[in-house]
């Protein structure tokens, strides 16, 4: 059993000019701990139920790029990208890059987006939902073509593009893994079915269900079930101390009994590195003996 560490929250105690120095000593603490993946939100207001919309945000490719300059093993990603804030080149170029710089330690994380508020906010184009999923196929269609051999057009209902050309290409081989987030039954896990290598589910009561969705969507695409990873969003709590990290071991073990692969997620005081290393020395050991 695998653990990614999601940073969703920026606003910490020395404020944002001292976020630079605070975050490299988080992600190179997280780094060394053995946190499997880093990942981001991609948001551009905070969210509810992690802080006021003022709060701190940062751009998430960028960040990610910071964060490859301060680490060495850890994969890193956003959980998730909207298809509403980047056009498929921009998305698949940005992604590659990390790739590259980062020595091909890149996930794309997608969805097709959610946050009305933030797009109406900055002026970002917020179509209905079902257009919403069409820009999210024809997004996975484009990027894989990107990362394919060749520089062939690609024209679809929502991209007419003369020219693929993506130079230097990824270095992960055979391409970026790709994780869509989200657990909608008709449409989301069916192209996790057909496009993903990751799924990204929450951490429900419904969790189980979804993944015999899944795996019905695999049967129906003639898709592998178990070639997919399962990743759950579990927030990742150990208490200050340590002294939850006995109940986050036994939900971890709940967790494999499904078929999880990867639990990912936010960790409570993580601007404190004594949380993070005890992770290091407790948690990510026994947790991988899990699996």
């Amino acid at each position: 059993m695998k653990l990614g560490l999601q940073i969703p929250d920026f606003t910490w105690p020395n404020g944002a000019s001292a976020l630079g120095a605070d975050l490299a000593a988080v992600v190179r603490t997280a780094d060394s701990a053995g946190f499997d993946s880093i990942a981001v939100m991609d948001h551009f207001f905070q969210i509810g139920g992690v802080g006021a919309i003022e709060n701190d945000m940062l751009e998430a490719y960028t960040t990610l790029g910071f964060i490859a300059a301060h680490t060495s093993r850890a994969k890193l990603l956003t959980v998730v990208t909207g298809v509403l804030y980047r056009h498929p080149g921009l998305l698949a170029k940005a992604i590659t890059t990390l790739d590259v710089l980062s020595g091909g330690r890149a996930i794309l994380g997608i969805g097709a987006g959610w946050n009305e508020d933030e797009s109406r906010g900055l002026g970002f184009p917020f179509p209905p939902v079902a257009e919403r999923f069409e820009l999210l196929e024809e997004n996975l269609q484009y990027v894989l073509q990107m990362w394919a051999d060749g520089d062939e057009p690609f024209k679809s209902k929502h991209f007419d593009a003369a020219r693929l050309l993506n130079v230097p290409q990824a270095l992960s081989d055979p391409r970026p893994p790709i994780m869509i987030g989200g657990g909608g039954e008709k449409k989301t896990l069916r192209l996790v079915a057909k496009y993903a290598d990751q799924c990204n589910l929450f951490n429900s009561p419904e969790l189980e269900h979804k993944l015999d969705v899944l795996k019905q969507h695999c049967e129906n695409e003639g898709r592998d079930y178990d070639s997919i990873t399962k990743t759950v969003y579990h927030i990742l709590d150990i208490g200050e101390d340590g002294s939850k990290s006995g109940e986050l071991l036994k939900e971890l073990e709940r967790l494999h009994g499904l078929g999880i692969d990867v639990a990912l997620g936010m960790v409570p005081h993580v601007h404190n590195p004594a949380v993070l290393e005890k992770f290091g020395t407790d948690v990510i050991p026994a947790a991988e003996k899990i699996g």
